[in-house]
This record gives structure tokens, sequence and C-alpha cells, in this order.
């Protein structure tokens, strides 16, 4: 990366980073009721339970929607597809020298049980005071057809990190573009129903601004691009970062789908339209958003450290 770019996300290496709601969709409850303090009164004890029994409800109920989306298996695939994307950081803008230091940095940002305890808290900040929307998804996804859709982009999601898996998956994808078939209709109604570009496009953006946003923050002023400049660049993205998702998403979801009856995914569309599902996909963006523009900010800061040659 040359210093004029500093600040900038090469375009390439946000392409690999585009997470589908539906799949980067839960963490690891930690919403724990506390014990009350020994010396509170009576009356306080009394008020202090029953909130108490109601936060153990709500993290039970939480707890059993993350575990119907399977993030045992999720985590560890996404920190492997963190590790992806920070080689490929290390050769856009270290020239590939970053060495084991900076494989070190991206495994401790992407470490799958940090990522999964900081995506659950805002997963649940952001069902907080939906407990029908929490009931319904642990309902569908709970059920034969939602773990079979689970277990499938899993794997999916575990194949595309593969090269020639993906190559593979993306000439299936294009031939049933290519063909029309009545499956393309189902997926492209999944993508509809989730608003996934938009919400993935979204995302990228805002992990963009925030990569450039640190990287920015640890250069010498004289070094630092003017604000306007760098949103500019940013913003040049979002043509890019649209394309790649649409690409990716067919990819991902003709290859996780594959093996599923019609019938299976037309009750994930009918779900994804319902109340419950549209309010869960949002909340499944807020989560992910927050939680990937961390990981971005994080990146960012440690990267522009690497430059300045005070860490590697």
């Amino acid at each position: 990366m040359r210093r004029g770019d500093i600040g900038q996300v090469p375009a390439k290496e946000l392409r690999d980073m585009r997470g589908r709601g539906w799949l980067l969709s839960a963490g690891l409850a930690v919403l724990m009721a506390g014990l009350p303090p020994q010396m509170m009164t009576a009356a306080h004890a009394e008020t202090n339970a029953g909130t108490s029994a109601a936060t153990t409800a709500d993290a039970a109920a939480m707890a059993a929607l993350e575990e119907s989306l399977g993030l045992d298996a999720l985590f560890p695939v996404l920190a492997r597809e963190g590790q992806n994307y920070g080689d490929d950081l290390d050769q856009s803008m270290f020239a590939g020298k970053g060495g084991v230091r900076w494989q070190a940095i991206v495994a401790r940002i992407y470490e799958p049980g940090r990522l999964r305890a900081r995506f659950s808290a805002n997963l649940a900040g952001a069902l907080s005071g939906k407990p029908q929307v929490v009931a319904d998804a642990q309902a569908f996804f709970s059920s034969g057809t939602g773990q079979a859709i689970v277990a499938r982009e899993v794997e999916a999601r575990e194949s595309l990190l593969n090269p020639d898996k993906k190559e593979a998956a993306e000439v299936a994808a294009e031939k049933l573009r290519d063909t029309r078939s009545p499956r393309l209709r189902l997926i492209r109604s999944l993508i509809e129903a989730g608003d996934l570009v938009e919400g993935n496009v979204a995302s990228g953006l805002t992990g963009s601004a925030a990569f450039s946003e640190a990287v920015i923050a640890t250069q010498p002023p004289e070094q630092r691009l003017p604000e306007a400049d760098r949103m500019a660049q940013v913003w040049a993205q979002e043509g890019d970062i649209r394309a790649s998702t649409t690409a990716w998403l067919l990819t991902f979801m003709v290859e996780a789908y594959a093996p599923l009856s019609d019938a299976d995914l037309e009750r994930f569309v009918a779900f994804a339209k319902s109340d419950s599902g549209r309010a869960l996909n949002q909340a499944l963006f807020a989560a992910y958003g927050e939680t990937f523009r961390v990981v971005m900010q994080e990146l960012g800061h440690e990267a522009g450290q690497v430059l300045l040659g005070s860490r590697i």
C-alpha cells in the first residue's frame, strides 16, 4: 500500500469478508443473573430476585437460540476466514513481510471465543425486549429444516475456504443462473427477504471506514489523509463491494442449499418474510456490524503500527 493510500482498505481484501446475516447469526449468551449482595434490604432483595429471574429466563432463551444456530461449528470457520484475510492484508500492505508476529496479531483478533462473546453481547442487546422473536427464531432453527440449513451453511462456508471447491461452487452458481433454474428464484427470494445485499454492503463500508480511521490515527499528522479524501476512498469501494457481495451470496447459497429440497427453502423463505424473521435479521446485522467494526478497527490499528515499523 502506498503512503498516499493509507487508510483505504483494498477492495480485494473486502471481497471475502462478506458475512451473510443468517449465517453470522449468533453468539454465546453472556448475560448471567448476578446474585444480590448479602447486605441488601429485604425489599430490594425481593425486587432484585424478580429481575434476576427474568434475566435468567432471557439468557436461557438466548442460549437456546444460539445453540440452534450452530455456533460451536461456526466461529472456528469465521476465525479461519479472518486468518485468510490477514494473509491478504500482509501481501497487499506489507509485501508479505508481516511474518509470524503479524500472524499472531491476526490470530488474537480473530480468536473464536473472543469473537463469539462479543457477538453474543451485541445480539443479546439487539434482541432485548423481543422474547417472541427469540422464541420464534429458536423454534424454526431447532426444527429439522432449520438444523439442516444451519449444518449446510457451516459446511459450505468451510468448503469455500478451499480454492478448488470455491471455483467449483462458482461454476455451479453460474450454471444455475444461465439455465434460469427455479431454484434460483427461491435463493433470490431469501436474499431479498433478508435484504442481504444491502446489509452486507453497509457492513463492508462500515468496516472499511473503521479500518481507515484506525490506520490514520497511528500515522504522523503530516502523513494523514484528509477525512474527506479518506471517506471518498471508502465510498469509492461501494460498487466493488456490492458486486462481490452479490456474487458471493449466490455462490454460497447454491453450495449450501444444494442437498435441500425446494420445500425446505420455501419454509425458510416463509420464516424470513415473517415479522419475527425480519426482526431477527435486523438484530443479526446490527450485532454483526458492530462486531465486524471493532475487528476492523483493531486490525487497522495494528496495521498502522506495522507500517510505522514499531511492531515488525
